[in-house]
């Protein structure tokens, strides 16, 4: 993925951050920490109250001190806002698979497991789904294994739940009522037909689907100078990375 492919899906995550108080992203997640980044850095600018953020597995930007245990206690006080969750398989009623594609218990693939994700679904009001992969392995017509379901039946008590999914080809939204992703924008450089050919399950678009923006230049230089300084300090690879190839393509 190139550079400015990145800088999308960054700045992308930055405006569905807009408005919130506190965002909490897990351990090997630099492009939503990066996005959450940038949200800080852009409401500071803009003089607006700054969004409070914690990575886990973070020393510099992270409010808890006993890990898994306090986000959870946190997430169901209300005092998280908006979370990060992904999958190995993603279905159309957003349900995610983080345990194993194949027959379980027998999978052929086995992944992670579910963690808090089941948990953290339920409790965080603006949890974006998020995948760079855009293929038919991931977003599947079902998923084999439900570790955290998208909707729940009614009369349960659910507060959280999904908000958009955000891909390396496009960003969509997530209609709760009638269980169905719908196409919001297309990425720069991809089609509608790369997008429902890649998708496994259906979902609701426009004729001709706008694109998602491009970073501006000032979202550009935030990124380039205080993001990936602040960024550096959890994912240093990462981070130098994208320095140099965002370099290379302003050359």
């Amino acid at each position: 993925m190139s550079a400015t492919d990145r800088t999308v899906l960054i700045a992308t995550i930055a405006e569905l951050l807009a408005g919130v108080r506190h965002v909490a992203v897990g351990a090997s997640s630099p492009i939503p920490a990066a996005g959450a980044m940038l949200r800080r850095a852009l409401d500071e600018a803009a003089g607006k109250p700054t969004v409070r953020l914690s990575i886990l597995g973070s020393v510099r930007h992270n409010f808890f001190t006993n890990g898994g245990v306090e986000l959870f206690d946190c997430a169901g006080q209300g005092r998280i806002d908006a979370f990060f969750l992904g999958g190995g398989q993603i279905d159309g009623e957003a349900n995610i698979n983080l345990v194993g594609a194949g027959t379980y218990p027998e999978v052929d693939v086995r992944w992670p497991g579910s963690f808090g994700s089941a948990y953290l679904y339920y409790v965080i009001p603006r949890v974006i789904l998020f995948r760079e992969e855009h293929s038919p392995r991931v977003f599947v017509p079902k998923v084999d294994f439900v570790s955290a379901p998208g909707v729940s039946e009614p009369g349960t008590f659910r507060t959280g739940g999904p908000y958009a999914l955000l891909t390396g080809k496009g960003l969509f939204d997530f209609d709760k009522a009638r269980r169905r992703f719908a196409l919001r924008s297309l990425h720069p450089g991809h089609t509608l037909d790369e997008v429902v050919a890649a998708t496994g399950f259906r979902f609701d678009h426009a004729p001709a689907p706008v694109t998602t923006p491009a970073s501006s230049p000032e979202v550009t230089h935030l990124l380039r100078t205080r993001v990936l300084d602040e960024l550096s300090e959890t994912y240093p690879d990462f981070a130098a990375s994208l320095r140099r190839d965002m370099a290379a393509a302003a050359a």
